[in-house]
């Protein structure tokens, strides 16, 4: 018996090491995500840069999460042979998790809220994941550990370990590798470092990276509508919750993550979904290709910071993530009839917005509606 239990305990850690050194491999065969300059005639002495986290293998900034939290699945022996990886996700996650649990050959659930945009759910299914759907965006992690307890799988549990699982000090996590592409700019060190939160995973990496580094930058976390996070930033309430979930996929969460963490951030931005939509397509016009929601959150706060660096007249340089590519959501955020149908008609919005950015006033219909805390906040 104790031969036997021998000889099993080797295989699982013959199968971990080659788990191990397929992910890494995936990743040397991998390049670096670009860094997108984007002048804006209204800032003339602020540099705008956008990490370009889409050109990732599964398309997105997730891409980094997810294997980020397989390999600390795989170091803590949480995951062996034929394993059933199940996930709580709203979409990008899932399809970045799918790739790497094809690239183990372990079977791979994604519990993630029926709204999900049905270019995402093709995009697991493609991986080989299979989607599991729940009318309840508050209950995909009580879910999740259900389906995982049932299978006898692991439920890798992104909201819980995306802060701890990533490397913050170094191995190319994106703060490094923002730093390192900024070497050769007119302003090599940013001002700010904006960032939507989903898990609170990327704010906290960059966060404790800027401190480790002794680096004079700020970060600013950005918010969407029906997310508690910017109200937990304010209060440290931990226990804040919704009954609704995000409208716009990839951040916001209805309840407060362990991921989060609000003492590394030193600004937020509450963002109206209408105006994350109104920034996504005036984007896309401007860049001459299609982004995500999300990023047109983030390009909202960012357009906080840099009014807060002109009003101070600070030169400097600011950089954003563009999370994902429009192609997902052709059937939602940039079908008009959708946008109506769910109150999110925008035209006005983009206007206003298309006059910020070329004018460098902040319309007033955007300093109404967004609102900012920590160093960003009103005097």
């Amino acid at each position: 018996m104790e031969t036997s239990n021998a000889a099993a305990a080797g295989s699982d850690r013959a199968w971990e090491l080659a788990a191990v050194r397929r992910i890494e491999a995936d990743f040397q065969r991998s390049s670096d995500t670009h860094l997108i300059p984007l002048s804006l005639p209204g800032f003339p002495e602020v540099d705008l840069y956008l990490k370009d986290e889409s050109s990732h293998p599964t398309g997105s900034l997730k891409h980094r999460l997810a294997r980020s939290l397989f390999l600390y699945a795989l170091c803590n022996g949480w995951l062996r042979q034929g394993t059933t990886v199940v996930e709580a996700s709203s979409g990008s996650t899932a399809i970045s998790e799918a790739y790497f649990a094809r690239l183990l050959s372990l079977p791979f659930v994604a519990v993630m809220p029926a709204v999900t945009s049905t270019e995402k759910i093709a995009a697991i299914e493609f991986q080989g994941g299979r989607c599991h759907l729940v009318d309840d965006p508050s209950t995909i992690g009580s879910e999740s550990r259900r389906l995982a307890a049932e299978r006898g799988g692991h439920f890798l549990d992104q909201f819980t370990y995306a802060e701890r699982a990533t490397d913050w000090r170094a191995n190319n996590n994106i703060a490094e590798s923002i730093f390192q592409q900024m070497r050769l700019e007119r302003y090599p060190v940013p001002e700010w470092i904006v960032s939507g939160a989903g898990t609170g995973g990327t704010v906290a990496t960059i966060g404790r990276y800027v401190r480790y580094c002794a680096r004079t930058t700020r970060v600013c976390a950005a918010d969407p509508e029906n997310s508690v996070f910017f109200d937990h930033y304010l209060t440290r309430q931990p226990d804040l919750c919704l009954h609704v979930g995000s409208r716009i996929e990839g951040i916001g969460r209805p309840r407060v993550e362990s991921s989060f963490l609000p003492q590394v951030i030193d600004a937020m931005v509450a963002v109206p979904d209408v105006w994350s939509l109104a920034a996504m397509h005036e984007l896309t016009a401007r860049l001459g290709r299609s982004v995500g929601a999300s990023t047109g959150t983030n390009l909202i706060a960012t357009l906080a910071c840099m009014a807060w660096m002109r009003e101070r007249g600070v030169r400097g340089s600011v950089v954003t993530l563009l999370c994902d590519s429009g192609d997902r959501y052709r059937n939602t955020y940039y079908s008009e009839s959708w946008l109506q149908q769910a109150g999110l008609g925008c035209q006005r919005e983009r206007a206003a917005l298309a006059v910020t950015l070329d004018t460098g006033q902040v319309a007033d219909e955007l300093s109404a509606a967004w609102r900012r805390a920590g160093e960003l906040a009103p005097e």
